[in-house]
């Protein structure tokens, strides 16, 4: 199995699984875009995951806003409404017969093209809406393991070229990124800013422990994370000390701990950065505390939103 972050559970009933395109729900075999869609020419595209548990689309209405807030900056007219693309999605689950350990990715993109060109002046049809749903359960093995990182040269850009908050199509130097990492013998990349300090990875959040303070980046430079905010709020309400602030590779080797954040892991540890062991090497005492609120959390948000619907 390949080590990452995302690293999910093999399920054969992902062969089968139908795929929503443009209002139609498609077996996966056929499942087809055309080669002069947007994203496809271009990477002019955006995108949005979220998971499934136990019957309830967990954070749904932040991830909706930040799609909204994604496809607004990137002038991607949307033609249709929070509520309607959510009944895409929940038309999408249901045909699938879902109910948890389920990894939603919606993509859309700006449409298809009369001819291969970055105009958007040439783009003959309105938004291509694709909805994928997998049976997806996160890998144990990779929590209770840990991953490596590996500094990558490659830096996170700045907002006024390409902000890091856009959850767009053009990933490219985010998968150089990884190369480089995987090349090195790292499971995935450690990504700074245009400063040099440490900013994010190549797919998830950072975040280290030092002198019992949880330290993450100031998120001038980094994805706008669901999951990063919800850990950020988690140690202010719960008086664990968290600072977003600068911080170098020097912090990051004397650390006591490391992990790093996502939809789709929630916390997963670091043990080891650029060849060097961090703290004793194994998922920390203070990082499994906020992995243990935080799928608390999960779980509340599960219950309230169940109790919302019976009401």
């Amino acid at each position: 199995m390949i080590q990452g972050t995302h690293n999910a559970l093999d399920d054969p009933r992902n062969e089968t699984v139908k795929i929503f395109i443009n209002g139609e729900l498609i077996a996966r075999k056929d499942a087809k875009i055309s080669v002069f869609d947007s994203g496809y020419l271009v990477g002019d595209g955006v995108w949005e995951a979220l998971r499934l548990h136990k019957g309830v689309l967990v954070f749904l209405d932040l991830h909706l806003k930040r799609l909204w807030q994604t496809a607004i900056s990137a002038h991607i007219h949307l033609p249709f409404s929070k509520e309607e693309l959510t009944n895409h999605i929940w038309d999408t689950i249901q045909c699938n017969q879902m109910h948890d350990d389920v990894h939603v990715r919606v993509m859309i993109t700006r449409g298809i093209k009369k001819t291969p060109s970055q105009d958007p002046r040439l783009t003959i049809s309105g938004p291509n809406i694709v909805i994928i749903a997998e049976h997806k359960k996160a890998s144990p093995q990779t929590k209770q393991k840990g991953i490596t990182l590996f500094t990558s040269t490659i830096r996170r850009g700045s907002p006024d070229y390409l902000d890091p908050r856009l959850n767009c199509h053009s990933k490219l130097h985010e998968v150089q990124a990884l190369i480089q990492a995987i090349e090195a013998g790292a499971d995935e990349a450690l990504m700074l800013d245009i400063h040099g300090f440490v900013s994010t990875c190549n797919a998830t959040n950072f975040f280290i422990i030092k002198d019992d303070e949880v330290w993450t980046s100031t998120g001038q430079y980094c994805m706008n994370g669901i999951t990063r905010g919800k850990i950020i709020s988690i140690c202010e309400n719960k008086k664990i000390p968290c600072k977003q602030k600068n911080f170098s590779l020097f912090d990051v080797y004397a650390a006591d701990e490391a992990f790093v954040t996502g939809s789709f892991g929630g916390i997963t540890p670091v043990i080891k950065i650029d060849g060097r062991i961090i703290g004793k090497g194994k998922f920390g005492k203070i990082s499994r505390k906020l992995n243990h609120l935080y799928e608390q959390l999960i779980e509340e948000e599960i219950t309230q939103k169940k109790a919302n619907a019976r009401g």
